[in-house]
């Protein structure tokens, strides 16, 4: 095997290393098929399955008798919940008098992928509440009735009452337009029942209904996402159940965060402590995953506590509007990646849809764009490989004469000729493996951009996710249930590439037939992403092709041939100063070569 053999062979074990990482399933996807065999498993037994866990306990009111009635928040504890409506040009948000809390939000601008009204949240799995110690037992606020005691436009006061001149009111205020609902909680003479210095430990609870066509890439979307004052934005697993206790800190805001949509409650001062829970119950397709928070809140000069809710898309733009770094929780990748598509990719993206054009124009442009961009690295790569391929008969005159029985002997030689003619053999892979870090950032990048959400461009009726061409049963291990038009495309363009590529680079052998692997594999991770994604990378192979072409008018083999016989020619001394790899390169393979004649 020589070198180019052994790099691309290395490199392909990474890509395929890394293919196996992405596509292996997900712990709730293990999950779900470990209670199907076990359910099927009771079946065959004649027993029931045991009853799926249920994530969240809410707080419902129990029947009262009439001496509890004379009791502490005795008029609290009957009553009948009636909704209460805050409207405005972007969201309804209906509020319960029972518990006195947000009921379900409704974003007006937006439809589920099955063109129904979006409802982030509501009915019994959402909860909102804080615990009050009186009378040696304690109330949960959640499970107490509240009554409206002021209302004027887009403000509401709903009062829980403990006594005539012992109340606590949530005040909530909507704009006149926006996302954001504020909620002012005011306590009178409820010290005590607070206690705690003051501090007030709410309860917040939610399953979040399911909005997108793809219930798998949801999930792995969604988590709870949370800022710590004067610090960075964290995020609970998007993959498993986890819970985590934040105490290091104040909290500046908690997102329960779906794919393209999050529900957030911000305290300006912060949150002194916060208990973050996410789960999914694999047995419904209606819910999401199921988020909750446990949060402490101080009060402020005034006596108040003040919070704010975020009800909204996750535009980039428009959580960066909201203020407190909103945005953070957009997934634009790790690293260097983020930067790229932040600082990069997307400002250019935002300017191009400046001019109104569609979403799958402005891929288009976007990617030629990038190309144009790349372009000295993509010459440089086409040139090193025509150099290669130039030097392939003198490379098998050498294969010939010295046999494959002795490897470093043949690498050796080989690093004499390309000494010889001037020819760097990585010269083809480390211009493609500059270019890496922005094909990956991509890969971040179409998958979190909202504004595809709901496009359409030719026969893709959404680019935020797959267009399925063929939909069948899901397959056994791997789970299939379609094909993607999109990705079946962009794999057939990738392995036309490789067939060109192996031409030019003149590939022979192993290393001839294992580019073909390549983009099967991706072709399984990619069949269930966004229908922009593939097409972006369907646009980057057509254009390289477009590429190519033009570099190779440009490009004579002779010229090339003629200039390596040139360099050959050349004293040595007249020559490139050899670089300490490649110097150290042969040292090794010298030493190689002496050790395996001695043991003759």
């Amino acid at each position: 095997m020589d070198r180019n053999t052994f790099t691309g062979l290395f490199l392909i074990m990474l890509i395929m290393v890394g293919g196996f990482y992405l596509i292996k399933p997900s712990p709730e996807e293990i999950k779900k098929e470990k209670e199907r065999t076990e359910a099927a498993a009771a079946a065959k037994n004649g027993k029931k399955p045991a009853p799926a866990k249920k994530t969240e306990t809410v707080a419902t009111p129990q029947p009262v008798d009439s001496a509890a009635l004379k009791g502490p928040f005795g008029a609290a504890l009957a009553g009948k919940a009636q909704p209460v409506i805050l409207e405005n040009a972007d969201v309804k948000v209906e509020l319960n008098t029972l518990g006195g809390k947000v009921q379900s939000v409704e974003l007006k601008g937006y439809k589920t992928f099955d063109k129904k009204a979006l409802v982030l949240f509501d009915g019994e799995g959402n909860n909102f509440g804080t615990t009050l110690n009186t009378a040696g037992r304690g109330f949960n606020t959640a499970a107490l009735y509240f009554a409206p005691v002021q209302a004027a436009r887009n403000t509401v006061t709903l009062r829980l009452s403990y006594s005539p001149t012992q109340y606590i009111d949530y005040i909530y205020t909507l704009a006149d337009k926006g996302f954001k609902l504020a909620l002012n909680i005011k306590a009178t003479g409820m010290d005590a029942l607070i206690g705690n210095n003051g501090v007030l430990n709410l309860n917040w609870a939610a399953s979040l209904h399911k909005q997108e066509k793809d219930m798998t890439q949801e999930r792995q979307f969604s988590t709870v996402y949370y800022k710590l004052l004067d610090d960075n934005v964290e995020h609970l697993s998007v993959t498993e159940d986890e819970q985590k206790d934040v105490t290091e800190k104040k909290v500046q805001w908690v997102s329960f965060k779906q794919h393209f949509f999050s529900n957030v409650i911000i305290s300006k001062t912060g949150f002194d402590k916060a208990k973050l829970a996410v789960s999914t119950d694999v047995n419904t397709q209606t819910d999401v995953k199921q988020m909750k928070a446990d949060l402490a809140v101080s009060r402020d000069a005034s006596g108040v506590y003040p919070l704010e809710f975020y009800f909204g898309p996750n535009r980039f733009s428009t959580l960066k509007d909201q203020g407190y770094e909103l945005q953070d929780q957009v997934d634009m990748g790790w690293g260097p990646l983020k930067y790229i598509n932040r600082f990069a990719v997307l400002p250019i993206f935002n300017a191009l849809n400046q001019f109104n054009w569609n979403y799958g124009v402005i891929i288009l442009v976007l990617t030629i764009l990038l190309k144009v961009v790349l372009s000295p690295l993509t010459y440089k790569s086409y040139l090193s490989m025509a150099k290669m391929r130039v030097l392939k008969p003198e490379m098998d005159e050498i294969k010939t004469k010295v046999g494959e029985d002795n490897p470093t002997l043949l690498q050796q030689e080989y690093l004499k000729l390309y000494k010889k003619a001037g020819v760097n053999p990585l010269g083809g892979c480390l211009p493609l493996l500059l270019q890496m870090p922005i094909v990956i950032a991509f890969f971040r990048f179409f998958p979190s951009l909202f504004e595809l959400r709901g496009e359409s461009f030719l026969w893709m009726k959404d680019l935020s996710t797959y267009d399925a061409v063929l939909s069948f049963s899901p397959l056994p291990l791997i789970g299939w249930s379609h094909i993607s038009l999109m990705c079946l495309l962009m794999t057939i363009s990738t392995l036309i590439y490789t067939y060109f590529n192996n031409q030019l680079s003149g590939a022979t052998g192993q290393m001839k037939y294992i580019g073909y692997i390549t983009p099967l594999i991706f072709f399984g991770m990619l069949n269930s992403y966004p229908a922009g994604l593939n097409y972006y990378y369907f646009l980057a192979n057509m254009l390289t092709f477009g590429q190519q072409y033009l570099i190779r008018l440009m490009v004579d083999d002779k010229k090339i041939h003629a200039k390596i016989q040139e360099n050959k020619s050349k004293p040595e001394d007249a020559k490139k100063k050899k670089s300490g790899f490649s110097a150290r390169l042969e040292e090794m393979m010298r030493q190689q070569q002496q050790a395996q004649q001695k043991k003759k």
